[in-house]
């Protein structure tokens, strides 16, 4: 049977370390707890822990530290103690700091929102406002489990995205790579011999040979170019009217996936943010600092007006015509049955198993449209030297 190493703290905050028997990770953790144990960290001896790994203040730092915040918290641990144990236990400097910060703020009497404020670089305003509400009502705790559930699954979803370009993107770089090989250090060596037999080439070899040349007699100017349109195109896309225009081709050339992500996004965190006892202005504005897409971060600046002019969420989304009809609908429902929280997780929920659909057929359909195109440049690659080798053969000996 495996054996885990582990940390835990006790309910007197006191740091206990040992080792455990248990089939799997899942189950180790288990036996720490009926053992009257809050474990902090569990892992095989030479592995990560998965309970609790950080290294640096990114989106999966922030959920480890929501994720043990929470257990400590759950587990009737003040939440003075709870900061304690976990600035004693992380070897991450910058993350030791931060909440040492924050414990600093916190005995010099702010609220543990005000302290998540000073540090406005590594807590999102939407982090923010709901550590702030579950203050408000006395359920820091319960809040932090919906945060835990709000960003793993917004990782889980990039990591979904991530993951399944990964085999294009590897097919690209070695498809082209191919292709620069052959062009730059292949094709001169035949070019050579050609030119040496003084022999007229056929006419796609020809092409063939005049584009190798360029390629390596100005392969600085291609460089050049591909490096300069690259920073053009950022500095471009920098500028608020170049995002927008930017946003606005993605949706034309992406529609599908675009609008799935963005509406599973605003539903996911609007939810979150009213279930987690955020008004409702508040929760829109913090859902706007989330949108990625400027066509729809302005959609939402409608609604929130709309909001605030009294006229509810579903009215004003469905005069943006940027949402889909069929979450339009089911927000509606939520918003006429008093349970528009719930609904909007419902409809996440259906959007994002609709975009890793859609992002399945679509990749499906990538990679052979990739492999065909690589496909043909490299044929033709093959048969203009094999034409060129067959005229050759045809000369009178």
């Amino acid at each position: 049977m495996p054996i885990f190493s582990y940390k835990a703290t006790s309910f007197d905050g006191a740091i206990h370390e040992g080792v455990i028997e248990a089939p799997d990770e899942k189950s180790a953790i288990e036996s720490i707890k009926d053992s009257g144990f809050i474990p902090i960290k569990v892992a095989r001896p030479g592995t990560k822990s998965r309970l609790f790994d950080i290294r640096g203040w990114r989106k999966a730092d922030i959920l480890t530290f929501t994720t043990e915040l929470s257990a400590l918290l759950g587990a009737g641990l003040p939440l003075d103690r709870s900061l304690n144990i976990l600035s004693e236990i992380t070897d991450q400097k910058q993350m030791k700091g931060v909440i040492k910060a924050i414990l600093k703020s916190i005995s010099e009497g702010s609220s543990f929102s005000e302290a998540l404020s000073m540090h406005p670089k590594t807590f999102p305003k939407l982090y923010i406002n709901m550590a702030k509400a579950g203050e408000a009502g006395g359920v820091l705790d319960v809040v932090l489990d919906k945060l835990v559930e709000f960003l793993e699954t917004s990782k889980e979803l990039s990591e979904h995205l991530s993951s399944a370009m990964i085999y294009p993107a590897i097919l690209t770089l070695t498809g082209g790579a191919s292709i620069i090989i052959l062009l730059t250090y292949v094709i001169p060596k035949f070019s050579k011999i050609f030119t040496d037999l003084g022999q007229t080439l056929p006419l796609p070899t020809q092409i063939l040979m005049s584009l190798s040349t360029f390629m390596s007699n100005y392969w600085w100017i291609i460089i050049s170019v591909f490096i300069g349109s690259w920073v053009m195109l950022r500095r471009y896309i920098s500028r608020p009217e170049g995002k927008k225009r930017w946003d606005e081709f993605k949706i034309k050339l992406f529609r599908d996936i675009v609008v799935k992500l963005e509406t599973a996004r605003f539903c996911r965190t609007l939810g979150t943010l009213l279930r987690s006892g955020v008004p409702l202005l508040q929760a829109l504005s913090n859902v706007k600092d989330v949108i990625g897409n400027t066509v729809f971060a302005s959609a939402i600046e409608k609604v929130i007006k709309g909001a605030r002019e009294g006229k509810g969420v579903s009215a004003p989304i469905e005069k943006t015509g940027v949402f889909p009809s069929l979450a339009l609908s089911m927000i509606k429902v939520g918003e006429e049955t008093g349970q528009l929280d719930s609904m909007l997780l419902k409809v996440a929920d259906t959007y994002e198993k609709g975009l890793r659909t859609t992002v399945r057929r679509f990749i499906s359909l990538l990679e052979p449209m990739m492999i065909l195109i690589m496909g043909l440049v490299i044929g033709f690659i093959v048969v203009s030297i094999l034409m060129a080798i067959f005229s050759i053969n045809e000369l009178p000996m």
